[in-house]
């Protein structure tokens, strides 16, 4: 950490009280710059969207929150205390495009997969994990599929297996990126019931996402961001027009506001969620978006 890094009274006092705090957080794939000096402070309780352009850093920000990749500068907080000592609480749902479906498991053993801090390496489960993840599931609406293998799952499907193994964490803050990419309109209404539901019960959510049309319905908090930081804060003072413009640019063909004050843009088709990342099995992180 350096002198720039170490924060100031005001933001030590926002540290303590925020979800998660990230600090002048900055990230480089080669020379060029992914995330520069991010700042982003996640209220306790909220539930927050992060929106920016394909390449903006949605996805590299939160992993670098999280210690995926490494970071040139800045420090991520949780609950007031350093990442490391905070591990346990949080609970991260990966894409599911960077995810190595092949994989032989049941949909039951990546469940019990989130069980892994609690049990550890060589732990075995007992009767109430097998009912903590088997609850999991049922919240997920996948009871049926417990023993099917998840490579035979659909998209949408496999989406919700992941979920169900973040709840099985039992977790405090629940960190997804681009949960709803790929899904169908009934897997999209079952996983933002679950995620509304955490919220309902105190926990805080943050996820990537790009359906501009749905922020309004889904979020309370939002965090604008195009390889710098554009704006943040509750829904209503920071979903704007003049903010999504300097977020977005020329990639923000239209963008207006209808009856109900929805904003409602058009914009490009965005690039293969596939693109930028690294092959399955590589053990590299790619793509900055």
């Amino acid at each position: 950490m350096t002198q720039n890094d170490i924060p100031s009274m005001a933001q030590r006092s926002d540290i303590a009280t925020a979800a998660l705090a990230i600090r002048g957080m900055t990230v480089s794939y080669g020379e060029k710059p992914a995330v520069f000096s991010v700042d982003l402070t996640v209220p306790r309780g909220a539930m927050m969207a992060i929106i920016g352009p394909n390449g903006a850093g949605k996805s590299t920000l939160l992993k670098a929150a999280l210690g995926v990749v490494p970071t040139l500068s800045g420090e991520a907080y949780v609950f007031g205390k350093p990442l490391a000592q905070m591990r346990a609480r949080i609970a991260y749902v990966p894409q599911r495009a960077s995810v190595d479906w092949d994989f032989p498991a049941r949909v039951i053993d990546v469940v019990a997969m989130g069980l892994y801090r609690e049990l550890g390496l060589l732990g075995r489960m007992t009767g109430a994990h097998r009912a903590r993840a088997a609850e999991s599931l049922a919240r997920v609406g996948m009871s049926d599929f417990a023993h099917r293998q998840i490579g035979q799952l659909s998209g949408g499907q496999q989406q919700r297996v992941f979920l169900a193994r973040a709840l099985a964490q039992e977790a405090d803050l629940y960190l997804l990126d681009e949960p709803f990419a790929g899904v169908d309109a009934a897997t999209e209404k079952a996983i933002i019931a679950v995620l509304q539901a955490l919220k309902d019960q105190g926990k805080t959510v943050v996820a990537v996402h790009h359906d501009l049309a749905t922020v309004k319905d889904y979020f309370d908090h939002v965090f604008l961001i195009n390889k710098s930081r554009i704006a943040e804060g509750p829904v209503e003072a920071a979903f704007t027009p003049d903010n999504l413009q300097k977020a977005y640019g020329g990639r923000l063909v239209t963008a207006q506001l209808d009856p109900a004050s929805q904003i409602t843009p058009v914009v490009p088709p965005r690039k293969d969620l596939a693109s930028g990342l690294a092959p399955k099995g590589s053990g590299t992180v790619g793509g900055a978006g």
